[in-house]
């Protein structure tokens, strides 16, 4: 059980230049995190600059069968701050990260497991992050993810996540 007030330790950063591997990563969030083990999150990928997760529906069921928003949501935010940490830990920063504003779309509903995809916003996100970065202050970041149904864009989120001075 995790002690309220007291951070979790950091995972090593990754060779500088290399990826973390998605699936070691996960099992550190699962810890990290605890809500994390219970989201249904069965693969975490890299698609390009896209990161994808694939989850099962069950855990995250509503009254009505079919997938609950809150949980939907919260899913969202976290993918985001997921992109966010691993491309700050592919570049060696160990920043911390936090969600700025988020907000989603509820398109149709979601009737059996999904996949979620997060790319950046704007192109030029990436660039102006790591030039923010550079100087030493804070950057930001503009995210979108996407939930898929089989071939059904389910919900579409924004959010702005903050990358905080290093410590």
């Amino acid at each position: 059980m995790r002690d309220i007030g007291v951070p979790y330790s950091r995972l090593p950063l990754p060779t500088p230049g290399e990826r973390d591997d998605p699936q070691a990563f996960l099992a550190w969030l699962g810890e990290a995190i605890p809500m994390v083990k219970y989201l249904g999150i069965r693969e975490m990928r890299w698609e390009g600059e896209a990161l994808v997760w694939e989850l099962a529906l069950s855990p995250s069921l509503n009254d009505k069968g079919t997938g609950f928003g809150g949980a939907l949501a919260a899913q969202t935010t976290l993918l985001g701050w997921c992109w966010t940490t691993l491309w700050l830990r592919e570049r060696s920063h160990a920043r911390d990260v936090v969600v700025a504003e988020a907000g989603q779309r509820f398109l149709a509903p979601v009737t059996d497991d999904y996949r979620l995809t997060c790319a950046p916003e704007r192109g030029q996100g990436q660039a102006a992050l790591a030039e923010r970065l550079a100087s030493g202050g804070r950057g930001r970041i503009a995210l979108t993810q996407q939930l898929w149904c089989g071939g059904t864009l389910c919900l579409e989120a924004h959010g702005d996540y903050a990358v905080l001075p290093a410590r």
